[in-house]
């Protein structure tokens, strides 16, 4: 049943001596046409087939109308769409191309068998829903709860998709660590008080290399910011290393993670690290010469002035032994005055000079924090509503492989255009979301887009490319 807002006309400023009016009566036309180019890019590396290979589905077959993978897909493309939110789906389960995308072959919904759900071929929220709630324990015997989530092989199935990205092992690779906040509104399961965002939060770690995602964990916010990981390490570098054993790997971070486990860790696994070290007055008397001189050059040009030495330091208690540490002696001018910085790392200075190693690599753990604002602002890793922790973290993931589904559109179908840099929001806005009529025949299904689309070209050539890319050469089983 039509809702009184979608059949009723809407009254528009008139034109002259015309009226202008509107409904949402147009039939089978969709605002995502673009939704096909996150198909094609699904199929390079088929990341939602691997993803529902990762549940376990107890339903019972022959009352399944909409398969494992089907449901999967959808809530990873609507989420690359733009859709955070499950109650969009109640809406969205009438769009043909959504249907397409997610490979639902029944794209009009007139084979469904209950009658209200004819021109319906998606799943609705609460069918969507299950994907989240089932649990190990209560799955195979629950009335509706009965597909549940193997947490151990989505880990893994980040780092295997990073790996196949690479046609040849590269010598070396960053991985970026971090924290952030994931603000609260409710009395979710795992709900803190952290004092430095002043809100109640989740504080989930992020592991990167590049544009790829290796690892969001999500986690309370009573907690260190290094809390776990060790453990997200111990589990990612053996699985690179299986696959590139020849491959340098060097651990960045700030000075949150600039702990004695974590350094320790990296010696014992030949892993080099670059991580922030808080500042203390003993550093900063180390360099006091420099940044007196630093000073007096800044207030002679009226300009920033910095200096850069580096010596080994050892804390007093907390370190097992003295390590490098880089210094920046900088000084800002006006009000702000002294701005000295601190970086230890295990690289020697002959790879990497004190200033080349703070500018060039230290400073380039900035990239991270683009990954994480895509994360949380554009494919809505924030929208951590539900009532546990499990469920939670299950959303952190799927949008996690969103943005993985986008970041092949990115590098492989959009190689050589001018959005090939592009933000996910700029590819959502500028390719997606276009708008098409659908027209369902017994041979083909008709897509009619806007002869107006300014796009027109690097849409034809994102097709192209993604089309002509290999298909994986081992094929994971998918569940029907």
């Amino acid at each position: 049943m039509q809702t009184e807002c979608t059949s009723a006309e809407l009254e528009f400023e008139g034109l002259g001596r015309r009226r202008v009016a509107g409904r949402f009566d147009g039939g089978r036309m969709t605002p995502d046409g673009g939704a096909l180019l996150l198909r094609e890019a699904d199929r390079v590396f088929n990341v939602t087939g691997r993803l529902a290979a990762c549940f376990v589905d107890h339903r019972d077959p022959g009352r399944v109308e909409h398969g494992l993978r089907t449901l999967v897909a959808q809530r990873v493309m609507s989420l690359a769409l733009g859709y955070e939110d499950l109650n969009d789906h109640d809406r969205l389960r009438r769009d043909a191309v959504l249907a397409l995308a997610s490979g639902c072959e029944d794209v009009t919904g007139e084979g469904r068998v209950r009658e209200r759900d004819r021109d319906h071929p998606l799943a609705a929220s609460s069918t969507l829903n299950r994907l989240e709630l089932g649990t190990p324990e209560r799955a195979p015997t629950d009335r509706c709860r009965r597909i549940v989530a193997d947490p151990g092989a989505i880990d893994r199935l980040p780092v295997d998709l990073f790996l196949e990205a690479h046609a040849t092992p590269p010598r070396e690779i960053i991985l970026d660590i971090d924290a952030t906040d994931d603000p609260l509104h409710g009395r979710q399961e795992g709900r803190f008080f952290h004092g430095y965002y002043g809100r109640y939060c989740y504080l989930p770690l992020y592991i990167t290399c590049g544009e790829h995602v290796l690892c969001r964990r999500l986690r309370p916010a009573d907690i260190d910011a290094s809390h776990g990981s060790v453990d997200e390490l111990m589990r990612i570098v053996p699985q690179i290393r299986a696959a590139w054993p020849d491959t340098r790997i060097i651990l960045r971070g700030d000075s949150g993670f600039c702990r004695e486990a974590i350094m320790d860790w990296c010696g014992v696994e030949g892993v080099d690290h670059v991580l922030g070290l808080a500042r203390n007055q003993r550093l900063c008397r180390r360099i006091g010469k420099a940044l007196r001189k630093s000073r007096r050059r800044s207030a002679a040009t009226g300009r920033p002035s910095r200096r850069f030495r580096e010596f080994r330091y050892r804390t007093r208690a907390s370190w097992s032994r003295p390590r490098r540490v880089v210094a920046k002696a900088e000084w800002l001018p006006g009000r702000h005055g002294g701005n000295p910085r601190f970086v230890v790392t295990s690289l020697p200075k002959e790879r990497f000079g004190a200033q080349e190693l703070y500018e060039r690599l230290f400073c380039g753990r900035g990239e991270m924090e683009n990954r994480i604002k895509e994360q949380q602002l554009w494919l809505f890793a924030d929208r951590t509503s539900s009532a546990t922790m499990r469920a939670n973290q299950l959303r952190l993931h799927i949008s996690a492989f969103a943005g993985i589904l986008v970041s092949i559109l990115r590098r492989v179908g959009l190689r050589g255009t001018d959005l090939a840099g592009a933000r996910i929001d700029t590819i959502r806005s500028r390719l997606l979301k276009l708008a098409g009529r659908v027209r369902v025949t017994v041979r083909r299904v008709w897509l009619s887009f806007p002869t107006g689309f300014p796009l027109q070209e690097e849409f034809g050539q994102a097709l192209k490319n993604l089309r002509a890319a290999p298909a994986p050469a081992a094929q994971v089983r998918v569940p029907p």
